[in-house]
């Protein structure tokens, strides 16, 4: 269970680096502005998204190097 700890706007800015050692240690700072939510600090997800088809981000993915040259159909055109 993740601890979760509510702070308010000025306190996040006098304490951030205390803010930031609980961070690392596992709580989820919510940060209040008059009693409403505005900010979450927390530990970033160490989930790794995997690649989609079409999103080129695949270690198979090749683009040639002259893929955005003029075609030779259309050089009248240019």
């Amino acid at each position: 269970m993740q601890v979760v700890k509510e702070v308010g706007t000025y306190e996040a800015k006098t304490h951030f680096s205390k803010l930031l050692e609980e961070v690392q240690a596992g709580t989820k700072i919510i940060v209040t502005r008059h009693g409403k939510p505005v900010a979450e600090i927390q530990t970033p997800s160490t989930k790794k998204k995997k690649a989609r088809f079409g999103c080129a981000k695949s270690p198979n993915f090749y683009m040639a190097d002259d893929f955005d040259a003029p075609l030779e159909e259309f050089r009248e055109y240019m």
